[in-house]
């Protein structure tokens, strides 16, 4: 059975912080990892706010423009242990490819 939309972006959501959490913290990285376009992956690092997800992009110092990556900060009332438990159902049920 094929995920209703609420359900795909919510889970596009969870996975995008796990991946965030776990060092895949760039906007090019989560677009190698998960396929997705450049400008959904930017929406969903926006959206992680209104999950209560405290998410940031830290400037790595002395770089210039936006060198840096994105860092989870609050995960809210996310368990982010059930996330990472989870992480690989999330992905195939977006149909994302496996991590290395």
């Amino acid at each position: 059975m094929t995920p209703s939309k609420t359900r795909t972006s919510f889970y596009r959501r969870l996975y995008v912080a796990h991946l965030v959490s776990t060092g895949t913290a760039s906007v090019p990285a989560i677009t190698a990892a998960t396929g997705m376009p450049r400008r959904t992956a930017q929406d969903t690092l926006g959206a992680l706010g209104e999950l209560d997800i405290h998410c940031e992009f830290e400037h790595l110092a002395g770089e210039r423009h936006n060198i840096g990556a994105y860092v989870i900060r609050d995960w809210g009332p996310i368990d982010p242990e059930w996330v990472a438990a989870h992480a690989a159902r999330l992905r195939d049920a977006l149909g994302y490819p496996s991590r290395p």
